[in-house]
């Protein structure tokens, strides 16, 4: 409210247009967007195996943890994607949050958990790496997270209360009266999810985004396969509010991730 949020500040230089647009599509899957890239990884797979060899510890950096530096690096260069819509406003968020989920053991029944973390551009990739696997260590422990312990407290109420509440943080959320206690927990208040179905050997698939929280991208990792010429590559695909900003500015975003991941020691 009055230019902030505890997460966010209001952007007021925009476009007619582009202020306009959240009136025009209220809904965040009203304006989805997908796109889809394939990465060549062939020297990312080279660096991740060097580094590897030079780590004293017995946890790998994975292509994945290259993917997740390349986004975040691109949200600090490229700002302007860092932004959401909320109450019909468009805001720039506070920090790069990224979210995404892990299951807790490689079988069937297995519950996923989802981890959420404020990822600093400026750190070295070593250190982000680590921060990232200590991360998954506790997502995969058998302690319940804050959200879980939420949703459990919620699911022991009667359905019309829980759909009540759920507007009632809706509400707050549109007036920008949301604690930030409730938004820093809550994985769908991020910058970007990224679901790596890659390391479940699936292919990408696109993902809707949630109308719950902010997160105006979600990224969808698949398997390496190789292309044509035996290159090995990595299919991306992605769901965009294209509330935030325009299609080009996002194709030009993802050039620019495209650049870092096949010229890894840009990262």
């Amino acid at each position: 409210m009055f230019g902030r949020r505890p997460d966010a500040s209001l952007v007021r230089d925009l476009a007619p247009i582009r202020r306009f647009m959240p009136f025009i599509s209220p809904r965040r899957n009203d304006s989805l967007v997908y796109f889809e890239h394939d990465l060549r990884v062939d020297r990312a797979l080279a660096f991740v195996e060097e580094r590897n060899r030079e780590r004293a510890d017995d946890a790998p950096m994975t292509l994945f943890h290259l993917i997740l530096r390349g986004i975040t690096l691109v949200l600090d260069e490229r700002s302007r994607l860092n932004r959401f819509t909320a109450g019909g406003r468009i805001w720039q968020r506070d920090g790069i949050w990224i979210s995404f989920s892990a299951k807790k053991r490689f079988d069937d029944d297995a519950p996923i958990t989802t981890v959420k973390r404020q990822l600093d551009p400026h750190a070295s990739l070593g250190e982000m790496v680590d921060g990232l696997l200590e991360g998954i260590r506790e997502g995969k422990n058998d302690q319940k997270s804050t959200s879980d312990r939420e949703v459990d407290l919620l699911l022991r109420l009667p359905s019309p209360l829980v759909h009540l509440l759920m507007r009632l943080v809706a509400g707050l959320d549109a007036l920008g009266l949301l604690p930030l206690s409730m938004i820093q927990p809550d994985p769908m208040y991020a910058s970007a999810f990224v679901a790596n179905l890659g390391s479940v050997g699936l292919e990408a698939g696109f993902h809707h985004l949630w109308e719950h929280g902010n997160c105006p991208l979600f990224c969808v990792v698949g398997r390496i396969k190789q292309d044509a010429t035996g290159t090995p590559i990595v299919t991306l695909k992605w769901s965009y509010d294209e509330r935030v900003e325009d299609g080009l500015y996002c194709a030009r975003s993802l050039e620019r991730l495209r650049e870092l991941i096949e010229n890894p020691e840009k990262l």
